[in-house]
């Protein structure tokens, strides 16, 4: 769910289905899957070259490598990744999340992955300075990264993530100039990953990748006739991944923020 509580306000709900992987797994999974496969053509695949440096190398050496530049060390923990897969060989991923858990099981780092139409993509990174984060997790991040023409680069993130357990919760919000301007859900239920499963959502949402790609641009084009501002698209930031909140409203102090519900 979409929704922009500034003017113009609209509000848009569509569904999609998304995997949430483990990335050592990954090579291991067309063992026991016909319809879903790592780095090959099939109904269903996963591509190294979607996720991460988006060069085709391993996903889990990119990860750690980005991590440690911050501090953080998973000693051989979980990483899992919450995607979208290429359906016949496509797709497109506005927003995919990185579970990143140290080998004690407990979580260090969440990392939102996103990218814009452009082919542009930048990492939001949520972390505690390595120290275990409990669940549910809250952050605040500035906006860096251009996602669309109709919002502005004066923007602040607040991040909301349940466990991605039997129910997935996702809630993000963005304001401007400190007051509130969209908020973006994403939630569902969890199923086991299987042959079954997934046939049933390819059955029930047989164009994902391109009713994704479609709807943003036909939504972005309905608020747009609403009389949304049109906003030039900036150079993208030189980092791939960012950590730094610069955000403190003014009155309100880190622990107040952080004990704000979804």
């Amino acid at each position: 769910m979409h929704r922009r509580v500034s003017s113009p306000k609209y509000r848009f709900t569509y569904r999609i289905f998304s995997l949430l992987l483990d990335i050592d797994e990954l090579p291991r999974l067309r063992h026991r899957l016909r319809c879903f496969s790592h780095n090959r053509f099939n109904l269903l695949s996963v591509r190294d070259r979607d996720h991460g440096p988006r060069d085709g190398t391993p996903l889990r050496p990119w990860i750690e490598r980005e991590l440690s530049q911050f501090g953080i060390e998973l000693a051989g923990g979980r990483v899992m990744l919450l995607c979208m897969p290429r359906i016949l060989g496509y797709a497109f991923n506005p927003l995919s999340i990185w579970y990143c858990w140290h080998a004690d099981g407990r979580l260090r780092a969440l990392v939102c992955e996103v990218k814009n139409t452009f082919g542009e993509q930048h990492c939001y990174l949520l972390h505690d300075g390595g120290r275990p984060m409990p669940w549910p997790v809250r952050a605040r991040r500035a906006k860096q990264f251009h996602v669309s023409p109709l919002i502005s680069m004066h923007g602040h993130y607040r991040f909301y993530f349940a466990a991605p357990d039997a129910r997935l919760n996702i809630v993000i919000r963005e304001t401007e100039h400190h007051r509130p301007f969209l908020t973006a859900t994403q939630r569902g239920r969890g199923a086991p990953l299987s042959d079954r499963e997934l046939l049933g959502c390819v059955t029930h949402m047989p164009l994902l990748a391109i009713k994704v790609i479609t709807m943003i641009h036909w939504q972005a084009f309905k608020i747009w006739l609403r009389g949304a501002r049109y906003h030039r698209k900036p150079q993208p930031p030189g980092e791939a991944m960012s950590a730094e909140d610069n955000y403190a409203p003014t009155g309100t102090s880190h622990a107040e923020q952080r004990t704000e519900r979804p």
